[in-house]
């Protein structure tokens, strides 16, 4: 029988596996991920914690209690930052945790809400950051963290405030104290994303679900074109930020107003002030199948 018990779930995943797998080829960079993985194992066991799964170059461990949770993170960034085979290859993780309830199976393995947190967390998460929840660190002293508004969870009505862990030894530019402002009266960023697609006006804000872009009829902003894929792109806030994250085949194209246009393939992009985004082509090729954005 499952049993439930308050855990701290946390993922971590390296980012730059990609480029990694282009450059070094599959066995080599494979066994570099996996000797990396087995480096963040070493430390989830230390904070006597134990490995869920691996999958891919993603780990998925369960530690008994949110500080050890939170310094596990923190050693894991480090350990990472400081290995040479991560530095000659520039190679980096980004972790995501939560402290909750979950059900543990019989053979280990562990479901429930708490999960879906923090593998939200994870997605949240950028590269070298650590993403957790307010409520996880609520209590703990001696953990710097700022703020980043608030994100929407699968599941759950509300919105939830989130934080950004920080790990670093000396953060250039960054103050290592807690907010003066409690962790429950973090402020939500009021921030908004307008975008137009065919005379069709959508407005997003922190709280919104993200929207997804594709020639799939069920994406929030389907576009019909060879050239653009059924699961094609998404927008959603993260990190005080509207991001796009490309997911396609052909990539996606975006032009900041004043800049140049970029392509972002299998990659994200943040989107500010205002501009033009295109799926699949640039968009002098693409004139009849734009979506126009602007943050007010």
């Amino acid at each position: 029988m499952p049993q439930s018990r308050p855990l701290t779930l946390l993922f971590a995943d390296v980012s730059g596996s990609t480029k990694l797998f282009e450059q070094r080829g599959d066995v080599v960079a494979r066994q570099l991920i996996a000797q990396i993985l087995e480096g963040l194992s070493m430390v989830c066991r230390k904070y006597d914690g134990r490995v869920i799964k691996t999958i891919g170059d993603e780990i998925m461990c369960a530690i008994p209690t949110a500080m050890d949770g939170v310094d596990a993170a923190v050693a894991m960034q480090r350990h990472v930052a400081t290995d040479p085979t991560c530095i000659a290859n520039h190679l980096a993780i980004r972790i995501g945790l939560h402290y909750g309830e979950c059900l543990v199976e019989d053979d280990g393995d562990v479901y429930g809400d708490a999960v879906n947190t923090a593998a939200r967390m994870a997605k949240l998460a950028g590269r070298e950051q650590i993403v957790t929840t307010a409520s996880t660190v609520a209590g703990l002293r001696h953990t710097p963290f700022r703020s980043l508004g608030t994100a929407q969870v699968s599941g759950k009505l509300q919105a939830i405030d989130i934080v950004d862990i920080i790990w670093q030894e000396n953060p250039a530019g960054m103050t290592m104290v807690q907010s003066a402002l409690g962790i429950g009266n973090a402020p939500a960023l009021d921030n908004r994303l307008i975008l137009e697609f065919k005379g069709r006006t959508i407005e997003l804000t922190p709280t919104s679900p993200p929207l997804t872009l594709g020639r799939d009829p069920g994406s929030s902003i389907v576009v019909e074109s060879d050239c653009v894929s059924r699961s094609h792109a998404v927008i959603e806030f993260q990190r005080g930020h509207y991001v796009l994250t490309d997911r396609s085949t052909n990539g996606s194209f975006f032009r900041i107003e004043g800049d140049d246009e970029q392509r972002v393939h299998r990659d994200e992009a943040k989107l500010r002030r205002s501009g033009v985004i295109s799926l699949g082509k640039g968009s002098a090729q693409n004139a009849d199948a734009l979506i126009y954005f602007r943050c007010p």
